[in-house]
């Protein structure tokens, strides 16, 4: 072929790529799943196995450097949003995640491959420490459209990209000292060695090339005039100078490199920060496109069908027995739940970087036939395998990642509370306690590290700050509650929630009862703190059995609100709902046309009718679920 002809080529396949990644993205959101599911799809269908109208090998030898500063530019991008303040709404389970759970999960792997393939232990440790990542590729388009706990989605990014960079180093240094050797043998100290080196390179490389980046943004003149512009190709000119550096230094040191350089700058408070997020998530929305699509179309068949039932038990092993192992095991005597524990368990797709470096050490085995004994069968064992566990993950995994998550409901309603002193955490406690997704919003640093101490996830900045708000989730909460002990505060808090976010609930704290007026006056639901106070203390003078059992809501007890919605509760009457509900639960009250009532057996339900159950926490939880469903 021509130079002409090649060029042509080349100019053809990129542009359908992108198109197609593009096309892709559009029908994710349309449909709301991850777009690496039609990513995959693509490059299946238009590539050499389908339709023949996408050839990768017409990158020739470029195509491995094109494909790592493609995973540089995807693992800078989610190392960028991984702020300090996330990392610390479920630390111990995310050091554990990416610990422990990576240990357990490169043995347990590499057991199940040298078992069920019945494969050498060399290349079932290169095997399983691929496959330790999961990675932000998969892990972020799936947090996209599905929006778990802020402490579930946490854990996952940083498990996501803390594992990405482990997996890389880990299957380099495999790769050289188990394989290249020749010789099956494991050498503690050698792997170690080379394991700290390449960690060590790429963790200072990114310390040196953040320093730079953030000095250069804040202390130079960056032309006035176009200075957003030059800080969002500065960082990301800095992105790929610290991969190509690292490497050049010690080989697959870069994608430490560039999620070191991407924390530091992250959380360095740069100027024209949402301008760069802005362009990063477009270059990185073009390069996961093309990386997807590209080593999609490299897939071989016969490699998956090739590895026979085996295969289909490292699968089965990988998802069902080793992931919630991990899982559990990482996220004991924390706050999160058995829902959400499953929920993490069962989705833990591999992504890019097991793909990539998966293919480049294919194309090193067979050409290292000298060395490695039967290196056709364990390119071929390695390729298969990994892109096996690949494809099937994420098509289940993320493919159903949102019905999972919605039939384990841990999708939860967004709760801001401004104010993290003990009022506001004493809310949070009883919300949190019933399922909801809640955020604390407190600027003083000593009730800032209480309340994240005590387990809540809490944003640190102004409550009446607009793009405090704005970061905290303001933007999709159903619910806002302004708590702290001034009213001027609060007031603002319920005037900026209403004006600028359109939240669907506001409740504001009045702790002057003569402000409780003011704040009625522009339509926000107000407590009074020294009202709420003495119906409390009428409460345990006159009804102290019922002040007792209030008091114990969240521990035994419930008492919940529903909206009829369902076709199926309408016409029913009283009588015929109470006949279904499980033992222990009442109907208390129902709300019509803004009068409430005792209802008497004969009363009919109608659509937005709200009715009041009480009774014992996990019966009127199950009513709920029953009524919901």
């Amino acid at each position: 072929m021509s130079a002409e002809a090649a060029s042509a080529q080349l100019l053809y396949i990129v542009t359908a790529i992108i198109g197609l990644g593009v096309i892709s993205q559009v029908l994710a959101d349309r449909f709301q799943v991850p777009s690496v599911l039609f990513l995959i799809g693509a490059g299946i269908i238009f590539g050499p196995v389908g339709l023949h109208l996408l050839n990768p090998s017409a990158f020739g030898d470029a195509l491995s450097s094109i494909v790592g500063l493609s995973v540089a530019i995807i693992v800078f991008e989610g190392a960028f949003h991984l702020k300090v303040n996330k990392l610390r709404e479920a630390p111990s389970a995310q050091i554990r995640l990416v610990t422990i759970g990576a240990l357990i999960s490169l043995l347990g792997t590499a057991t199940v491959i040298r078992f069920a393939l019945d494969q050498p232990w060399d290349l079932s440790l290169l095997i399983g420490s691929l496959l330790v990542a999961t990675g932000p590729t998969v892990i972020t388009p799936i947090l996209s459209v599905v929006p778990v706990r802020d402490r579930v989605a946490a854990a996952l990014e940083t498990e996501g990209i803390a594992n990405d960079v482990t997996a890389a180093i880990l299957a380099v240094v495999m790769f050289e000292v188990l394989v290249l050797t020749g010789s099956s043998a494991f050498h503690v100290g050698e792997f170690f060695a080379s394991f700290v080196r390449r960690l060590g390179t790429g963790m200072l490389v990114g310390i040196l090339v953040a320093g730079i980046i953030w000095y250069i943004l804040r202390h130079l003149d960056l032309s006035p005039g176009n200075a957003p512009q030059n800080s969002r190709l500065l960082v990301l000119v800095g992105a790929l100078t610290a991969y190509a550096a690292a490497d050049i230094v010690a080989r697959e040191s870069g994608i430490a490199a560039v999620a070191t350089a991407g924390i530091l700058l992250g959380n360095a408070d740069l100027p024209y920060e949402e301008k760069i997020e802005e362009f990063k998530g477009d270059i990185t929305l073009v390069v996961l496109s093309f990386v997807f699509i590209t080593l999609a179309a490299l897939l071989k068949p016969k490699d998956l069908f090739a590895l026979g039932i085996g295969g289909a038990i490292v699968v089965f092993v990988v998802m069902f027995v080793i992931r919630p192992l991990i899982v559990f095991i990482s996220t004991s005597g924390g706050r999160f739940t058995r829902d959400e524990k499953l929920f993490m368990s069962f989705v833990g797709p591999r992504g890019i970087i097991p793909a990539s470096v998966a293919t480049l050490f294919a194309f090193r085995i067979r050409n290292s036939a000298d060395v490695i004994p039967n290196a056709e069968h364990a390119a071929t064992v390695l390729i298969g395998t990994v892109f096996l566990v690949i494809v099937v993950t994420v098509v289940l995994e993320g493919g159903f990642a949102r019905f999972i998550a919605e039939y384990l409901n841990v999708i939860p309603m967004r709760v801001l509370i401004i104010g993290g002193g003990k009022v506001g955490r004493s809310l949070a406690a009883r919300l949190e306690d019933r399922g909801e997704n809640v955020v604390l919003i407190e600027q003083d640093e000593t009730i800032v590290q209480t309340a994240r101490e005590e387990g809540y996830t809490v944003h640190d900045g102004d409550g009446t700050d607009t793009e405090v708000l704005r970061s905290s989730g303001a933007g999709n909460a159903k619910i806002v509650v302004a708590a702290t002990g001034d009213d001027d505060v609060n007031l603002l808090v319920a005037q900026l929630a209403e004006s600028k976010f359109d939240v669907e609930t506001i409740i504001a704290r009045a702790n002057n009862p003569d402000n409780v007026d003011a704040f009625e006056d522009l339509g926000v639901r107000t407590i009074s703190s020294s009202l709420a106070t003495a119906w409390a203390i009428d409460n345990v003078i006159e009804r102290p059995a019922l002040s007792n059992w209030m008091t114990e809501l969240g521990r035994s007890g419930d008492v919940q609100e529903i909206e009829i919605t369902a076709e199926s509760l309408v016409g029913r009457t009283i009588d015929e709902l109470d006949a279904e509900l499980p033992n222990g639960v009442l109907i208390a009250l129902v709300g019509r046309d803004g009068e409430t009532q005792v209802p008497n057996k004969g009363f009919t339900l109608q659509k937005g009718d709200h009715v009041t159950f009480l009774g014992r926490k996990e019966s009127v939880r199950e009513t709920i679920s029953m009524c919901q469903s």
